[in-house]
């Protein structure tokens, strides 16, 4: 077989053909990338002590850019078109230094600024604007932020739907212009790379955008476990954010998909988990009366106007629900946890892999991770060689890389994709 280039294999994945070799992600999105600390390790053994700083990208998960240099040293397939703001409300760009708790020297955005937490952790703040409440707090020692809950005090009996959809718009001109100059950029350095868009505003009840962390003074209901119980209490509710939502990312979608064409290969559109290590996080039913219909609203435009495959995070033990994930018009699963209860990997390509492609799964982050480089290359191994059957399966982690993954480790499960083309 040819050698292929990114493009032609992750096309080819997608399509469910066999690819030259196994088709692989890290750092295209917010849910498949690597933690500063790694990336910058990485960059140190393969690269050398010359190789350009690691840059924080995304400031919540602490993820680091896998630049051009990078991408070519691990062998990624894949680059990511993010949204002009990242999830504290601002713009990437205006690097400065910054030491991450391990020691780990970074850059991150001008406007990531924290402040000393009681508990000698660190507060971050929406837009970067320390005059607002912190929206952010990583403990002393920590890798990543975890959302402050800043919820106000609300009227169960006059809720207003409007308080919880101040963060969703049709995309304005500023945000016009950041995706004008990613086309630009696809055109210029990635006409044979592989893409995926993150799109903005599209992913209903996401447990870690519902407390808007890059909102200063959000309204509405914020506080997750009040969240989760008014899509049972408060259902109309909940539907009127959700169909008020989907307006404006059906027209948002459309201009993306108008702007980008075929330049664009799959697009993630929710990151909302709908699983446990052990079951369902949700009733099968309540998923398909407020969550389903929104998703194939969103889906049946992406492949009516697109030849765009449209991809669905939720961790757990979801296997249940792919049925109507499917149906709901996914092609594409992710992070794939394998560990969880009835996520067999040979049971989930055996059952589903002629119609979903399966993003992710190569190696448990919460487990196989910690243990010995030799366990990291034999799982990695034994998941390429299961779901890279007959293509729909591109290589990443059960989620993001942590930072404090052993880098052998790490190695490891490189070593075993690059050796799974031999």
């Amino acid at each position: 077989m040819k050698t292929m280039t990114s493009r032609e294999r992750l096309q080819t994945t997608l399509n469910h053909r066999q690819p030259d070799r196994v088709c692989v992600d890290f750092g295209g999105t917010w849910i498949t990338g690597i933690h500063a600390s790694i990336v910058h390790k990485l960059k140190q053994r393969l690269l050398g002590p010359n190789a350009s700083p690691t840059r924080v990208h995304e400031p919540y998960q602490m993820l680091a850019q896998v630049d051009e240099e990078l991408r070519a040293a691990l062998g990624v397939d894949v680059v990511g078109v993010w949204p002009r703001k990242n999830i504290f409300g601002y713009e990437v760009g205006g690097w400065k230094p910054f030491t991450l708790f391990d020691g780990t020297p970074v850059q991150v955005p001008a406007n990531f600024h924290v402040t000393p937490a009681p508990d000698g952790g660190w507060h971050t703040y929406p837009e970067g604007d320390m005059t607002a409440p912190p929206s952010g707090h990583m403990p002393k020692g920590g890798y990543f932020f975890d959302t402050i809950i800043r919820q106000e005090s609300i009227d169960d009996g006059n809720l207003n739907p409007a308080d919880n959809l101040e963060e969703f718009g049709l995309l304005n001109e500023a945000d016009l212009a950041h995706y004008r100059q990613q086309v630009a950029w696809l055109d210029a350095n990635a006409k044979d790379t592989g893409v995926i868009l993150l799109a903005p505003g599209t992913a209903f009840g996401d447990i870690a955008l519902v407390p808007a962390p890059f909102l200063k003074h959000p309204k509405g209901i914020r506080d997750i476990s009040q969240w989760y119980m008014a899509t049972a209490a408060e259902p109309d509710y909940v539907h009127a954010i959700f169909e008020k939502q989907c307006e404006y990312a059906l027209k948002n979608l459309e201009t993306l998909i108008g702007m980008f064409g075929d330049r664009v290969q799959a697009v993630v559109t929710t990151g909302t988990d709908f699983g446990t290590q052990n079951s369902l996080f949700i009733s099968k039913e309540s998923y398909r009366s407020l969550f389903k219909p929104y998703h194939k609203r969103l889906n049946d435009l992406i492949h009516a106007k697109s030849n765009w495959k449209v991809f669905i995070h939720s961790c757990g033990a979801v296997a249940p629900l792919i049925p109507d994930f499917m149906e709901a018009g996914f092609d594409i699963l992710n992070p794939v946890q394998c560990s969880a209860v009835g996520m067999d990997a040979v049971e989930l390509k055996k059952n589903f892999g002629e119609d979903i492609t399966f993003w992710g799964g190569c190696v448990n982050t919460q487990h196989t991770m910690y243990d010995t480089p030799e366990a990291v290359y034999r799982e990695v191994r034994e998941r390429i060689d299961i779901f890279n059957k007959d293509g729909g399966f591109v290589c990443n982690a059960v989620h993001n890389i942590q930072g404090n993954s052993p880098i052998e480790n790490v190695l490891a499960m490189f070593r075993a994709i690059k050796d799974s083309a031999k």
